[in-house]
């Protein structure tokens, strides 16, 4: 019978030329050439795509097999039958799917110690089956996972990958998991076996956080937090106390990642009982480890198990924490280094979730720090507060006029670096109705006073790395007052008719296209609304220039 290969190659082949096809393809997998072996690859993907049935089950027969055959071979064809399972999981039956499971197991353990291709091959091909057939591929490795024996280091990897792979399928077994997991910890000596065991754990407790979080998508409505809470805990105190001393800052930098997830599982008593101790030993870890990322990753973490609606358990530890924060937020971000770019925004979400128990505290440690004549202390001041505005809407409703009037002492700042960050926090305030509060106009001042700033003299540039010129600041805050203008609604009665105030003075001359722009629009936009609306009584609006003198100023 002659089948075609795909329906875009334009070639067809037998069913017999299919099977050599195929089997040749497995064969030249490692070829000595990089190039060449790309190529059969990628063949071989093709073909597993239209013809997943035929390609893994030659896979598996090649396989077990050619049980000599060489490591980089079987990592080849391995990593291949990975791509076709994740591409093609629904049409793989139980009894195909159950022998590539059997001989992947067998590939993962094969070896007793790690021979961290091979294994992570055979783990990703269990970890891609059981996406569906998570209890066959967990059957399997619960038979390599005895009580009282450490069982492989990748056995255990397995099974963490799994559990973010799979929630709904792998909570379910997650009580046997931890019941003979917990033992096995004292056991732990070698800092890779704490390190694989801490991983998983990790993933264990976003995986209870994330199941718990989407009980309506679960198929266990009963599922709380509070079944896994002792377990967890008992996980934590090997985990924190013993382990975290380790000389290994990998180790180190998982546990405290873990620490993050396991304290969202842990009961408020046990939290509230531990914190002191969680928050020490982060603090400590700063001092030891170069990168801080991981570091303040697990804090804020922490922090967000903390600062629940109307706990105050971290208020003893604010102030310390808050200058641990402070320390790490004044420093300039690298913006060549991602760790360092996302290290700072893991500390300015942890401001965040610092605002909803504590919006009142933190607003007054943030004003009294931004009176500092230290440039990168109000800089760093300044991006907390546009973060909070942003990410922390309903803990600072209350805050706002607090916010706006000891803000509005920087409208008259002259560092363009500084006035370059205020005029971020002012589009902030913007979108969330601040500039509608006494002390809006000030702001809405600001940004047309910068968009009428004069060009610096030609000459020798600046060479401070982070120099902002006036034709910069000018650009910048000129699309500020169109986006404001343009695109946030409630600003209207903000800009209107108040930027008509801001035509005549002759200091923003050079702002006036900018002015007039914005003008038109929200005049235009009034007009088709509303005819009376539209119209401005001069007797009664004595601030707004009369009319001959407006007339004449834009003449």
């Amino acid at each position: 019978m002659i089948m075609p290969l795909g329906s875009d190659d334009g070639i067809c082949l037998t069913g017999g030329q299919v099977d050599e096809m195929t089997l040749a393809l497995i064969d030249a997998a490692h070829d000595s050439d990089e190039m060449a072996r790309a190529v059969i690859s990628s063949s071989m993907f093709d073909l597993g795509r239209k013809k997943p049935a035929l390609v893994l089950s030659s896979c598996h027969s090649y396989l077990k097999k050619h049980s000599k055959l060489s490591l980089d071979h079987r990592v080849v064809i391995l990593n291949t039958v990975e791509k076709i399972v994740k591409e093609t999981l629904d049409f793989i039956d139980l009894k195909l799917a159950t022998n590539l499971i059997n001989q992947a197991s067998s590939e993962l353990t094969q070896s007793k110690e790690v021979v961290p291709e091979w294994q992570t091959a055979a783990s990703g091909v269990l970890v891609a089956l059981g996406a569906k057939y998570c209890n066959e591929v967990m059957a399997e490795m619960l038979d390599k996972f005895q009580p009282g024996v450490l069982p492989h280091f990748f056995v255990v990897q397995t099974i963490g990958n799994l559990a973010a792979a799979n929630v709904y399928e792998m909570i379910p077994h997650l009580t046997a998991v931890l019941g003979t997991m917990l033992p096995m910890l004292g056991l732990c000596k070698f800092d890779n076996m704490r390190w694989v065991f801490a991983s998983a754990i990790s993933n264990f407790s976003e995986a209870i956080l994330e199941y718990c979080a989407n009980l309506d998508q679960a198929p266990d409505k009963t599922v709380s937090t509070d079944r896994f809470a002792s377990e967890i805990f008992s996980a934590y105190d090997i985990l924190f106390n013993v382990w975290l001393q380790s000389k290994e800052a990998r180790l180190r930098l998982t546990i405290i990642e873990a620490v993050g997830h396991m304290t969202h599982v842990m009961s408020r008593d046990k939290l509230q009982e531990q914190l002191p101790k969680i928050l020490q030993g982060i603090f400590a870890l700063y001092k030891r480890h170069p990168e801080p990322y991981h570091i303040t990753q697990g804090l804020c973490m922490v922090l967000d198990a903390v600062c629940v609606e109307g706990s105050l358990i971290l208020e003893p530890y604010l102030d310390n924490l808050l200058n641990i924060l402070f320390t790490q937020i004044f420093q300039p971000v690298d913006y060549n280094n991602s760790m360092s770019i996302k290290n700072h925004n893991e500390l300015l979400r942890s401001f965040a979730i610092i605002a909803r128990a504590f919006s009142g505290k933190l607003v007054g440690v943030l004003l009294t720090k931004l009176e500092s004549k230290d440039e990168k202390t109000r800089i760093g001041i300044l991006s907390i507060f546009k973060h909070v505005i942003n990410a922390a809407v309903s803990a600072m409703e209350d805050k706002k006029e607090v916010v706006v009037s000891g803000l509005k002492g920087l409208c008259n700042d002259t560092n363009n670096k500084i006035k370059r960050m205020f005029a971020q926090v002012i589009i902030a305030m913007a979108d969330h109705g601040y500039l509608e509060l006494e002390g809006g106009h000030n702001m809405i001042e600001f940004i047309v006073r910068q968009c009428s700033l004069e060009d610096e003299p030609k000459g020798k540039r600046s060479p401070d790395p982070d120099y902002v010129s006036n034709q910069a600041l000018r650009l910048m805050c000129t699309n500020i007052l169109q986006l404001v203008t343009t695109t946030i609604e409630h600003m209207e009665p903000v800009l209107w008719p108040y930027l008509i105030e801001l035509v005549v003075p002759e200091r923003y001359t050079k702002a006036s296209k900018s002015v007039c722009r914005s003008l038109a629009h929200l005049a235009h936009k009034k007009r088709e609304e509303s005819a009376s609306d539209f119209l401005i009584d001069f007797d009664y609006q004595p601030n707004i220039p009369k009319a001959p003198l407006l007339i004449a100023r834009l003449m």
